[in-house]
């Protein structure tokens, strides 16, 4: 019996060397106005047979004191540990050809096209971004832009920024990056910041002053000593209380967050249905972790 019954022998070979260079040609698609793996360090650590990632949280706790020649009243120090837990959920899609368009493709010499597959590795791209960003409060998975356990800072200047002065802004930029300072007594040291689209393009080109030829991002950048890279992100446009514009800050680093890929996109050999040939594609994903909230601050734009 052949491999797929409506193909004959020259025709199934065709099949399998196309979906091999479509495969290619899906893993090697970038999407770079989704952007959660560029902006979020990935994990793929915990591998695809996980249904539960769990991590441990150590705390040293104890004292010391002055003590004399023979003492034995020696305070004791002792490790804290807390466990945390976040379940491993699958993202699913699929694409298929028909019978018809597999036999067109052979007898004009074409590959197959290539935008079916592309269109639901993108299906799954968005959906782990979204996931990324907001979490799945049903599923229990967490996201990096609502996290409870995030301090949400109160902006010294508020309201809208195109009604707001440089310096007005400025003074928001800085109150949001250096929280995370204040509130760990110098523990945590934020290194990037995400702003919305709109405000992102308000002060990527509006002047510092009358006088100035730099911008208020070039002058935040050059002179606030602990962020390095502000990005915009378009899903902080309506991520904050009530669908108001929120920013983040936070420390580019596994150690601090990770978006937890246990298994990577991949595909499943065709299955027939009838005329047709359908190509599932799957991936693993357990949401954002966060493992030192301190370490990050939220501030809305209201």
């Amino acid at each position: 019996m052949k491999k797929y019954t409506h193909l004959d022998a020259d025709e199934s070979v065709f099949f399998e060397r196309q979906l091999e260079s479509v495969k290619s040609k899906t893993y090697d698609k970038k999407f770079t106005q989704l952007k959660a793996r560029q902006l979020i360090p990935v994990s793929f650590e915990a591998g695809p047979a996980a249904e539960t990632i769990k991590y441990e949280q150590f705390d040293m706790i104890g004292m010391a004191k002055i003590v004399r020649d023979f003492a034995t009243d020696f305070p004791s120090a002792d490790v804290k540990a807390k466990e945390f837990r976040s379940p491993v959920k699958s993202l699913g899609s699929a694409y298929q050809y028909s019978v018809q368009e597999v036999r067109a493709s052979k007898f004009a010499g074409k590959p197959l096209e290539a935008r079916k597959a592309n269109s639901a590795k993108r299906a799954i791209m968005q959906m782990e971004n979204k996931i990324a960003y907001f979490g799945d409060a049903d599923n229990g998975l967490g996201g990096m832009l609502n996290n409870a356990n995030v301090p949400l800072v109160v902006l010294p200047n508020a309201g809208a920024w195109t009604g707001l002065t440089s310096d007005q802004i400025l003074a928001n930029l800085n109150a949001i990056a250096n929280n995370p300072i204040k509130v760990s007594n110098g523990v945590e040291t934020p290194d990037t910041m995400l702003i919305p689209i709109n405000e992102y393009t308000l002060i990527a080109s509006t002047t510092r002053s009358s006088t100035s030829d730099t911008t208020i991002l070039q002058y935040f950048l050059t002179n606030n000593p602990f962020i390095k890279s502000v990005e915009w992100l378009e899903e902080a446009k309506t991520a904050g209380a009530g669908a108001t514009p929120r920013i983040v800050v936070y420390k580019r680093d596994p150690d601090y967050l990770t978006l937890e890929i246990p298994q990577d996109f991949e595909q499943f050999p065709p299955q027939e249905k009838g005329l047709a040939f359908k190509v599932p594609v799957h991936q693993r994903i357990g949401g954002v972790l966060i493992y030192y909230p301190l370490s990050m601050a939220y501030a809305d734009i209201a």
